[in-house]
């Protein structure tokens, strides 16, 4: 009889479940934001509840650009309820927490910071154990069920796909498009002022609700926001340090 092979998912889940049974089902640490070294750039985004509509454009843009499929969003908008007589919006992309309980918790270190803040997720090493997703406090972390075969409904119409499907059994989300950002740099582009190295949700909002740009530069348009502005970001009481925030909408006098 030939012996059964493993591929090298199933070698790292049955790693991952000995390890667990071994360490008494407590949770691996792997590094953590304090020890990765920051680097010269911060990326935050900056969501203006006063100009967003609801329209869902972000949403759209990041299904197609990032080619996720129609049941999952890594980019959710959902009605928070009112201030006067006009409606508000929360626009939910994943946080990039400072610190974020999903690298904390991941067994596999699929989950990590990189210098510039952004939480990466390796979806080879991912073992779909959907820690991440459990620890998320903002639920903005997918499993990935399915294989997503067939075109994408979002395609052409809100963009083309930049980046690989992810494969069955991940958990995926959103990652500020770092692949925009990284080929912007390369190329002496300036990500949150050209398009080409700015987040797809960003260039596509029609009412310029969302702004992306360097919380290290004074003078980025991000930095200017919140020096001029009030702004608060989601449950702030866990100490997760979100880099996306918000400005509150202000009622018309």
């Amino acid at each position: 009889m030939s012996e059964p092979k493993l591929n090298r998912r199933d070698f790292l889940k049955l790693s991952a479940v000995g390890v667990a049974v071994i360490s008494g089902l407590k949770v691996i640490k792997y590094a953590t934001a304090s020890e990765t070294e920051a680097g010269p750039h911060q990326w935050v985004m900056v969501i203006d509840q006063g100009k967003c509509t609801g329209c869902g454009y972000c949403t759209l843009a990041c299904r197609a650009h990032n080619d996720v499929p129609p049941h999952i969003s890594w980019n959710e908008v959902t009605l928070a309820g009112q201030v006067g007589e006009k409606p508000v919006y929360i626009a939910r992309p994943c946080m990039q927490c400072a610190k974020a309980p999903c690298v904390d918790v991941c067994p596999v270190q699929a989950s990590t910071y990189r210098p510039d803040g952004i939480v990466m997720m390796d979806y080879e090493r991912c073992i779909g154990c959907r820690y991440c997703e459990v620890a998320c406090p903002y639920s903005a972390r997918s499993f990935n069920w399915e294989t997503f075969e067939g075109p994408n409904p979002a395609v052409p119409e809100w963009g083309e796909p930049e980046v690989p499907r992810r494969p069955r059994g991940v958990v995926e989300k959103c990652c500020f498009c770092y692949n925009r950002i990284d080929r912007g740099l390369s190329l002496g582009l300036i990500p949150g002022v050209d398009p080409e190295a700015t987040p797809a949700c960003i260039n596509i909002c029609p009412t310029g609700a969302r702004v992306f740009g360097d919380f290290n530069d004074p003078e980025s348009n991000v930095s200017k926001l919140l020096h001029e502005r009030a702004s608060f970001r989601l449950r702030e009481e866990l100490a997760t340090f979100p880099r996306v925030y918000y400005l509150p909408s202000i009622p018309e006098a």
